[in-house]
């Protein structure tokens, strides 16, 4: 695999950690290289709200606050 970064996503606790992969070894990141400008803050928010919310509502909060970041 050619892969310049993982994630791990704990789902109890709403928790994503993400690492990048680089110079044979990886190192912990706050937001995706592979998909800038997004943190992963917004995707643990989504993960809570999961719990509360449809996915139809998560999908349509995630996506505006996505085109948001572009703005």
């Amino acid at each position: 695999l050619n892969c310049s970064e993982y994630w791990v996503v704990n789902v109890v606790y709403a928790q994503l950690i993400a690492f990048a992969i680089a110079s044979g070894g990886s190192r912990a990141i706050a937001k995706s290289q592979v998909l800038p400008p997004l943190p992963f803050s917004l995707l643990e928010e989504a993960l809570r709200r999961c719990r509360t919310t449809g996915r139809s509502q998560i999908y349509a909060w995630l996506i505006s606050q996505i085109q948001n970041l572009r703005e």
